[in-house]
């Protein structure tokens, strides 16, 4: 465990949404399309229209890509006080741009996402009780596949709510 070091930490040295498959759709339009319970059609430049998603932040069906965002599990701002700080640029890159694990990019209602803001556990749950144990899960998978640590704050807010998940295994996949 080690505490929280926001020093140095500039949103830019994430770069994220990069079209990392050379696909041509960057990584939010690839995750909005994976998605989607309905899928939007893609035009020039890989521009997405139409198309639906259910948001499980807040239990709500989101109409257009222009009210969805898409979320870092942990944020940005988190992976950099508990060890992204020590990064490489390309290390940083493929952290924010990960698909390698479906829960640590997910499509959320635009509301939901800035609401949040950059907190983890001990300080932001997502509205629908109904979807925290899949969050908590998603947010400890994401740190522990990124090696990034957490301080007793975040640990108390963790082992309360997994507390009230019955049976959860948590599978991990190193991304380094």
């Amino acid at each position: 465990m080690r505490s929280e070091d926001r020093t140095g930490y500039e949103r830019t040295k994430f770069e994220h949404w990069v079209d990392a498959d050379k696909g041509g759709c960057n990584t939010c339009a690839e995750v909005l399309e994976a998605e989607a319970v309905v899928a939007p059609e893609q035009g020039a430049s890989c521009r997405l229209s139409g198309g639906a998603w259910f948001s499980p932040y807040d239990d709500r069906f989101i109409q257009e890509p222009g009210g969805v965002d898409i979320d870092h599990l942990a944020r940005l701002a988190e992976a950099w006080d508990f060890g992204a700080f020590d990064w490489s640029a390309q290390e940083r890159e493929a952290y924010a741009n990960d698909l390698g694990d479906e829960r640590v990019l997910i499509a959320v209602s635009a509301a939901s996402n800035r609401s949040k803001a950059a907190p983890a556990p001990s300080t932001w749950l997502p509205p629908a009780a109904g979807c925290r144990c899949q969050y908590v899960t998603g947010w400890v998978a994401t740190k522990m596949r990124w090696a990034l640590s957490v301080d007793t704050h975040e640990q108390a807010a963790i082992t309360e709510v997994l507390g009230h998940c019955p049976n959860v295994t948590v599978t991990i996949t190193p991304a380094r």
